[in-house]
């Protein structure tokens, strides 16, 4: 595989992995870093970019739910606010931040700093064990 369709490939999976499907961006990241090391901050970029629009994908869906129901979570981002997505790249509760994120109509704009930031330092971490 190709320097380029390899991070083709980051991307797709950062992206797929950051909505409601399963998926394992790390291992790609990972994998690109161990073949391509050189491409250190564009995998950096590409991964977080992917895994952010992703995450708005979910924020998106959110805000696309009527106010009429409940979401779990949504207490917890209530009284946070957009910092609380911070957490988005967690297993288990990202998802459900962004979906509570965008049910709460939060600023997408704040909502999609602090997701980039919380997802490019867990994907940091993976990289420099990567190397």
């Amino acid at each position: 595989m190709t320097e380029t369709a390899s991070l083709f490939s980051l991307f797709a999976s950062s992206f797929l992995a950051a909505t409601l499907l399963p998926g394992g961006s790390e291992a790609v990241l990972f994998g690109v870093l161990k073949a391509y090391p050189a491409t250190l901050w564009t995998a950096l970029g590409v991964a977080t970019l992917g895994n952010t629009l992703g995450g708005m994908v979910s924020f998106g869906m959110g805000w696309l739910v009527p106010q009429t129901r409940r979401l779990k979570h949504v207490e917890k981002v209530r009284r946070h606010g957009t910092p609380a997505l911070l957490l988005a790249w967690a297993p288990l509760i990202g998802d459900a931040l962004c979906l509570a994120a965008g049910w709460l109509r939060l600023n997408p704009w704040q909502a999609a700093l602090y997701m980039a930031i919380g997802k490019f330092a867990r994907y940091w971490v993976i990289a420099y064990a990567a190397s």
